[in-house]
């Protein structure tokens, strides 16, 4: 079509004169083909409003991605190229390497602007991508679900908006170096390709209170969600926010509600639909940031991915649950090694072991590397076995607190395992369970409730462990962790 125009403009700068007059019907004549084959061309560039995903993907596609993939090139997953991030900087890609991901964003509503989202597998993820660049209507070429490969050598690594821990793919550094810009529209082509497979991107299922950093980009579900009464009448953005608005989401999770806020543009095709407040269901979207990163929020890709049509969930009644099991540690002898019965007590590495402590008349179970002359000291305290299998709705509650710790390398964790033979803690295996943990920013010898954990999904006999990391010669690593009020609820 350029061509034609051109051609077209050509003849319009001919005037009519004296000397020429006897061409001028000609040229008049000439000039009106050419508009009605230029009209012909642009009316055959869109027909009947289809603006389906198209299956072709394009010679240059095919050539530039079989380029890419017959290359010395090396590929790498998302999670090791996020690696090489270095915060506030936008560093230059300069290895033969490439990323592949899925699509899991999706700009057709409105809600995203130049930019998608790539996670590193259709279901299960576990690392996802930023991808900056200057295409709108970005889901024509890279649509939900597409596999996509990004050509790294000559790309940047970095944020968007210094500091706000969303890790992307951009074209150019920003002039003071901290932040990618966009992939450019001459780069694109050379750089990001898509495949023939668009797969079903699964969304993974999780809790509010389990959604953190590390889902950022990622396509994910969350059940029992509703939109609170107070919302009633309320659109999805507000007529007064000239970018976008964020509606709290509330999710019943054990014996509370917990909050999530819903971000949406103001220039999404939905902004002034209004949100269902009398019932509840699953939610479906895109983990983001806030523009300034201090908030972790979801993002919809669509409407479609909002089902509430069931009845609005109420927290669990805490007074129709019975204490299965508790140990207050009330019973210990201060400064001694923890022996209570059905506890074990094991030093993976070095030579301490969990200590019974007693303060102002109150028992807790504590470890700490503080003196031990270890360089490494891993100590494990295990619980005696709950039988999972002689009642319903398990939750685990217990509160931990600290003191002197100077490193998050000094660290607590909290796992379960249902094949421990009570003797043999490495033999057994341990999955890591997320809880409101002490930390470093919390007061010393301040205990912290670590919230009620849902445990119901076990069967058999349970076990849960309590693994310290820290050192007897490092002093950055010689703080303390203490465990108290440890107890199992259920429903029988």
């Amino acid at each position: 079509m350029k061509n034609i125009i051109s051609q077209t403009m050509k003849y319009e700068v001919f005037t009519e004169s004296k000397k020429n007059r006897p061409m001028s019907k000609f040229n008049r004549i000439l000039t009106l083909i050419m508009v009605t084959v230029a009209t012909l061309a642009m009316v055959s560039c869109v027909q009947d409003d289809d603006f389906t995903v198209p299956t072709s993907l394009g010679d240059e596609n095919n050539q530039g991605l079989a380029a890419l993939l017959s290359s010395s090139a090396t590929p790498m997953t998302i999670a090791e190229l996020k690696d090489q991030f270095v915060f506030r900087q936008a560093t230059e890609i300069v290895s033969d390497v490439y990323v592949k991901g899925y699509v899991s964003s999706s700009d057709a509503t409105g809600n995203f602007y130049k930019e998608f989202f790539i996670q590193d597998h259709p279901t299960n993820p576990t690392s996802a991508l930023k991808v900056v660049l200057n295409l709108t209507d970005s889901y024509n070429q890279f649509n939900f679900g597409r596999e996509v490969y990004i050509n790294l050598k000559g790309l940047y690594l970095g944020e968007t908006r210094s500091g706000d821990d969303v890790i992307g793919i951009g074209g150019k550094p920003s002039d003071d170096g901290e932040e990618i810009e966009e992939i450019t529209a001459n780069q694109i082509p050379k750089h990001v390709f898509r495949s023939e497979v668009t797969e079903t991107i699964s969304p993974k299922v999780l809790t509010f209170s389990q959604i953190n950093d590390s889902h950022v980009g990622m396509f994910v579900m969350v059940e029992n969600v509703q939109f609170p009464n107070s919302l009633q009448g309320e659109s999805y953005v507000d007529e007064s926010d000239d970018f976008d608005t964020s509606r709290m989401m509330e999710s019943c999770e054990g014996f509370s509600y917990v909050n999530f806020p819903l971000e949406t543009s103001s220039f999404a095709s939905f902004k002034n639909v209004i949100l269902t407040t009398d019932a509840g269901g699953t939610i479906a979207g895109v983990i983001s940031k806030t523009f300034n990163g201090s908030n972790i929020v979801m993002v919809l890709n669509s409407l479609d991915d909002v089902n509430l049509t069931d009845s609005k969930c109420t927290p669990l009644n805490i007074n129709d649950f019975d204490v299965i099991y508790e140990e207050d540690f009330d019973a210990a002898v201060d400064n001694t090694n923890l022996d209570l019965p059905g506890w074990t007590n094991f030093a993976e590495v070095g030579g301490e072991l969990w200590t019974e402590q007693v303060f102002s008349g109150n028992g807790y179970a504590e470890f700490s590397g503080y003196f031990t002359g270890d360089d490494v000291n891993i100590g494990w305290l295990v619980s005696p076995g709950i039988n999972m299998d002689a009642q319903d709705n398990e939750f685990l509650n217990f509160q931990t607190a600290q003191h002197h710790l100077d490193s998050p390398d000094n660290t607590l964790e909290v796992f379960v395992s249902t094949d421990f033979n009570g003797t043999d803690v490495l033999a057994a295996t341990w999955q890591p369970i997320e809880a409101n943990l002490a930390k470093q920013s919390d007061s010393w010898y301040s205990f912290q409730d670590s919230g009620l954990i849902d445990i119901s999904s076990y069967t058999g006999t349970l076990y849960v462990a309590f693994k310290v990391t820290g050192s007897g010669t490092d002093t950055q690593l010689d703080g303390a962790y203490h465990v108290e009020d440890f107890r199992v609820l259920g429903t029988n």
